[in-house]
């Protein structure tokens, strides 16, 4: 792949799973890269503490990425458990509410990560936005669908008076095609990197390796993420099968 012209992205970074291969891909598509992360108070922050690491160690795999890395930007988003509480941010037990959602949604979280991802660029002179929103395997929330993403790409480009692209990579990928992507991204290297150096459990718990990675093994992300390397792994043994 070859970056997209000059074309200049700022990702949604975390330092989970999902964004850490859309930095990979976004790292193959476009001239330069910076990234974004949000403290809003998540149980699961062991997450931030990933970032650092995981850019240093992706500069390391493709000898074209490095040059295109640029800033690492974390921003304030507390305000997030001011307007009420979450299983993603207080000891709230992980549960589905009355409204069909689970007890993880925390209201207009994507929404306000993508307003002021867009500031953010407007400043910095970036024209495109990276997340990894999913709608394949987005537990319900509403603020991951599709077509939530375009009426807000339109709107975010109406509001600072520029162009602006919301490119969700992994918007109709389930987690097994999403270990497949980093596979094809990175290979091996990148497949291990998110193995060992992600963070997705929402209990924070990195006390036990697991063949997918870090984690409780008992809670929705964990449960998710191991679903989809085994799997990402049964498929690889079926390809590998003599026909």
């Amino acid at each position: 792949m070859t970056a997209s012209g000059q074309r200049r992205a700022l990702v949604l970074f975390s330092g989970g799973q999902d964004s850490t291969t859309c930095l990979a891909w976004a790292l193959t598509q476009f001239a330069h890269v910076e990234t974004l992360g949000f403290d809003y108070g998540q149980r699961h922050r062991a997450e931030l503490d990933c970032r650092a690491a995981l850019r240093s160690r992706l500069t390391m795999l493709r000898p074209a990425w490095s040059p295109r890395l640029g800033e690492d930007h974390l921003l304030d988003m507390t305000v997030l458990k001011q307007l009420g509480a979450s299983a993603m941010t207080d000891d709230v037990a992980i549960t589905m509410q009355s409204d069909g959602l689970p007890t993880t949604f925390v209201p207009g979280r994507n929404l306000l990560f993508f307003t002021l991802a867009s500031a953010l660029a407007y400043r910095r002179g970036l024209d495109v936005l990276v997340g990894g929103m999913s709608q394949t395997d987005y537990s319900g929330y509403p603020d991951c669908r599709d077509n939530t993403l375009k009426a807000l790409q339109v709107a975010l480009s109406l509001g600072v008076d520029r162009p602006l692209t919301l490119e969700t990579p992994l918007m109709w990928l389930d987690k097994a095609d999403t270990w497949e992507l980093a596979q094809q991204l990175g290979g091996p290297a990148l497949v291990e990197l998110v193995r060992t150096e992600t963070h997705t459990c929402y209990l924070n718990r990195r006390d036990t390796l697991h063949a997918w990675g870090y984690g409780c093994g008992h809670c929705p992300a964990c449960v998710l993420r191991a679903q989809g390397h085994q799997q990402w792994m049964a498929r690889g043994a079926v390809s590998r099968t003599p026909g």
